[in-house]
C-alpha cells in the first residue's frame, strides 16, 4: 500500500515488487488492496475532521503559547487531475508545517543569511470544494499541536477561497501572499506598461519589486489604477492587477515578515501539489472519482512521512 502511494503508477508497483521483493502481485490486485486501504484512511480522516469541527462537550480554555518559541503555519493550493466522465477537476491541498530558521548561502552574493524555512510538512488533500479542505487542514493542524504554537501564519497565492478558509479556521493567524505569486502579477503589469525585454521594462519591474518587498503594495495598486485610465487598450488587465494588489495589500509585508524570520514563499504546498500531480496525472491517467478519493489520503500520508502511523491508527481505532 505504501508503494502504491509512493511511486507513479500501479504498473511500477507491480515491477518493483517483482524485481526487488520477488513478490508476484498483479496491477489489479494492487489496485484492489489500495482501494480498501484508502477507504480506511478516508474514514480515519473523516473521524478526525468531525472531531476537530464539532462542538466540545464542555468548554476548555485555549492552550496557546504553551510551547516556547514554537511557530507553525499552513498553506493551501490546488492541482488539476482528470476524472472520468467529469473532466479536469481541482484537488485542493493543504500543508501544515513548522517554522525553523536555517543558515542559508545566497547563490549570487555568497552571503550567509539566517532564513526561515517550512519543515515537517504534513499534507491533506480533497477532491472537491474548499470548505471540506479547510476543515481537513484545521483537523491536521490541531493534531499537530497548532494551539500550542506561540505564533502562526497562513500562506497562499491570493485566491479568495484560501483567505475565506483562513478567516474561518485560522482567524488569529498572520496572513501572507506568496512572494513569488505576487512578483508574477508585477511581471504581468510590466508587460502591459512596457515593451518586454526593454531597458524601461527592466527598470520599472526592478523598482516595483523593491517597493513591493518593502511593503508598499497600496502604492503599486494606486499607480496601476491610474495607469489603467491612461492606457485604454490595457485598461482591463491593469485594473485587474491593481485590484489584486489592493485586495491583498495587508498580506504583502515581505520585509517585515523576513525580518521576523517567517518564510515568505509557498514552496511547501506547491511542491506537494506537484507531487500529487506526479501520482495522479501521469501519461494517459484517467481516474474514477472513487479511485482518486481513495488514493488521495494514501499519497498524502506517504508525502507527509506518516504512512505507518496512519496505517496503525486506521486499523486500530480508539474505543468509542
Amino acid at each position: 500500500m505504501w508503494l502504491s502511494g509512493a511511486v507513479s503508477s500501479f504498473e511500477l508497483v507491480e515491477e518493483v515488487l517483482d524485481r526487488i521483493g520477488q513478490v508476484n502481485m498483479s496491477r489489479p490486485s494492487a489496485w484492489r488492496c489500495t482501494q480498501a486501504a484508502g477507504q480506511q484512511f478516508q474514514a480515519l480522516a473523516e473521524a478526525e475532521r468531525a472531531k476537530a469541527t464539532s462542538l466540545p462537550e464542555k468548554w476548555e480554555p485555549p492552550s496557546r503559547a504553551e510551547v516556547k518559541d514554537q511557530r507553525m503555519g499552513v498553506a493551501m493550493d490546488g492541482a488539476i487531475i482528470f476524472i472520468r466522465e467529469e473532466g479536469w477537476k481541482e484537488v485542493k491541498i493543504g500543508t501544515v508545517f513548522d517554522v525553523a530558521v536555517c543558515t542559508t548561502v545566497e547563490e549570487k552574493s555568497g552571503e550567509v543569511e539566517e532564513i526561515a524555512h517550512a519543515v515537517n510538512n504534513r499534507h491533506v488533500a480533497h477532491l472537491g470544494g474548499p470548505d471540506v479542505l479547510g476543515e481537513m487542514v484545521w483537523a491536521k493542524a490541531r493534531k499537530c499541536s497548532w494551539e500550542q504554537a506561540q505564533d502562526t501564519v497562513v500562506i497562499g497565492d491570493g485566491a479568495p477561497w484560501i483567505w475565506n478558509q483562513s478567516a474561518f479556521h485560522f482567524g488569529s493567524s498572520r496572513q501572507l501572499v506568496d512572494w513569488f505569486h505576487a512578483k508574477q502579477h508585477l511581471v504581468e503589469a510590466a508587460r502591459q506598461l512596457k515593451r518586454e525585454g526593454s531597458a524601461a521594462y527592466s527598470r520599472w519591474l526592478n523598482s516595483r519589486e523593491t517597493r513591493l518587498f518593502q511593503g508598499h503594495a497600496a502604492r503599486i495598486a494606486d499607480e496601476l489604477g491610474k495607469a489603467a485610465d491612461q492606457h485604454p487598450a490595457h485598461h482591463d488587465a491593469l485594473t485587474r492587477e491593481a485590484t489584486y494588489f489592493r485586495n491583498n495589500q495587508l498580506r504583502m509585508n515581505y520585509l517585515e515578515m523576513r525580518e521576523e524570520e517567517w518564510p515568505i514563499g509557498s514552496g511547501m504546498v506547491e511542491s506537494a501539489a506537484k507531487q500529487f500531480k506526479a501520482r495522479f496525472s501521469g501519461p494517459g491517467m484517467r481516474w474514477s472519482r472513487t479511485g482518486a478519493e481513495n488514493m488521495l489520503p494514501i499519497r498524502a500520508a506517504v508525502l507527509s512521512h506518516q504512512f505507518d502511523q496512519t496505517w496503525h491508527a486506521s486499523h486500530n481505532p480508539p474505543p468509542i
